[in-house]
């Protein structure tokens, strides 16, 4: 798991949600669950809990791309600490992550990728990077 804004928004993978104990003294309050073939996390009840089937290869109903894609930025914008997880922390999470931030901060999903593949491991789908982009901006 690695922390993106101190104290609000981490990206992490599938092995974390299944140890919720490990992040929940971080005061997480939700959950953004990005697995199209993983079993859902089963999480403490307080928690929201927001679960988008994305794949990587870029063949995502636009609709879920958009939603998605809103609810992390809305998660963000409203200062709520959340935790991103795809199955290893290192394409989808990236990628909603990148465009939550982008939304939020009205800058590029290019942009907030290229800083966030700075900071940390990343094997991001282009095909994937594609397809948020080309809905965002139908958006």
């Amino acid at each position: 798991m690695r922390e993106i804004e101190p104290g609000r928004l981490w990206i992490g993978n599938s092995g974390d949600l299944q140890d919720p104990a490990r992040w929940l003294p971080l005061n997480v309050e939700a959950v953004v669950e990005l697995a199209d073939s993983e079993p859902a996390a089963h999480l403490p009840r307080h928690l929201i809990h927001c679960r988008f089937p994305l794949a990587d290869g870029g063949e995502n109903p636009d609709w879920l791309i958009r939603i998605a894609a809103q609810t992390v930025a809305d998660l963000i914008r409203d200062r709520i600490p959340t935790l991103v997880a795809c199955a290893w922390g290192m394409s989808r999470s990236l990628v909603t992550v990148a465009t939550g931030l982008a939304l939020v901060r009205r800058s590029s999903i290019r942009q907030e990728l290229l800083s966030l593949t700075a900071t940390g491991p990343a094997d991001v789908s282009p095909a994937l990077v594609a397809q948020f982009q080309a809905v965002c901006e139908r958006a």
